[in-house]
């Protein structure tokens, strides 16, 4: 059986507190993620703006793609993760 691996980056700027919401949520819930601060990465930004996004943080998990703090989507991730292992 094969376990896909889910990759989950969190587009985020410092003092967000939306930011740090979801980067809460996702370390409760066990989740590995790589966090990329706009402040300092300025291409992220424009490359977040292009594709739409007006508000922090964007998360990018696998398929899924949302911003702002979305417990929903988190616990779905958690809900396709275990379905992925069993």
């Amino acid at each position: 059986m094969e376990i896909r691996i889910m990759r989950i980056t969190i587009y985020t700027r410092n003092d967000c507190v939306q930011c740090h919401a979801t980067k809460r949520a996702m370390e409760a819930r066990g989740f590995a993620f790589e966090m990329v601060n706009i402040d300092l990465d300025p291409t992220a930004a424009g490359s977040l703006r292009e594709q739409g996004f007006r508000s922090l943080p964007v998360v990018f998990a696998g398929e899924e793609r949302w911003s702002g703090f979305r417990p929903d989507m988190i616990n779905r991730l958690r809900t396709e993760a275990n379905a992925a292992r069993a």
